[in-house]
């Protein structure tokens, strides 16, 4: 494949950049241009963020798709919300709980709680909501709902899961696609299916399950 599309890698919740390096390396196999968008997680507001990684969007050459793991794919989805003057191209989110978080809601109720979530997972993943697109990019989501993971250890997770986030909670309306895979939160991100769905929806707006 010669495609050398853009492709922006939004990264979760206190990641350490291997993650997302596997997922650049793999997807420039697919012949991709990745690169990566870095954000203090656990300080940052997302108004920033957001000003932050449009820019980073807008400095990428044609088309630019972007994909978003956990925390990551709710500020993609954010940022689509936000701005309508971005270059063109599709969006993946990888076990985003886009409909909140029964885990995080869990951890928000410790004495420290908050302290350790951070004011963006407390602002966009503790409250339960009822998330839909109605823009013109195209986004798929890809949950996971092989559970194990923190997530089993201090909330009851509604099933199937990923042992962090809940298929559930990964529901999309008005998104183009949808693919439950057998992976768990952060082992999709070294998923070889994982990376051949999320190339294969980037080039044709669907998954290739």
């Amino acid at each position: 494949m010669s495609n050398r599309d853009s492709v922006l890698f939004v990264h979760g919740l206190w990641m350490t950049g291997i993650e997302s390096g596997i997922m650049r390396h793999r997807l420039s196999e697919f012949g991709y241009a990745p690169s990566s968008f870095h954000y203090p997680t656990m300080r940052d507001d997302l108004p920033g963020v957001l000003e932050r990684l449009a820019d980073a969007v807008r400095a990428l050459p044609g088309t630019v798709h972007m994909v978003g793991h956990s925390l990551g794919g709710l500020v993609i989805l954010k940022l689509l919300e936000t701005y309508s003057d971005l270059p063109p191209g599709r969006a993946v989110l990888l076990g985003s709980p886009l409909a909140g978080s029964v885990a995080a809601r869990a951890v928000a109720r410790w004495p420290f709680g908050p302290s350790v979530l951070g004011p963006m997972v407390l602002a966009q993943i503790v409250a339960p909501r009822a998330p839909s697109w109605s823009g013109p990019r195209e986004i798929g989501v890809i949950a996971g709902s092989l559970s194990a993971g923190l997530g089993r250890v201090v909330a009851d997770l509604p099933t199937p899961n990923d042992g962090t986030v809940a298929v559930e909670e990964t529901l999309l309306a008005g998104a183009a696609d949808h693919v439950v895979l057998p992976v768990t939160h952060t082992g999709m991100l070294f998923s070889t299916d994982v990376v051949t769905n999320v190339a294969h929806f980037l080039e044709h707006g669907r998954f290739a399950r």
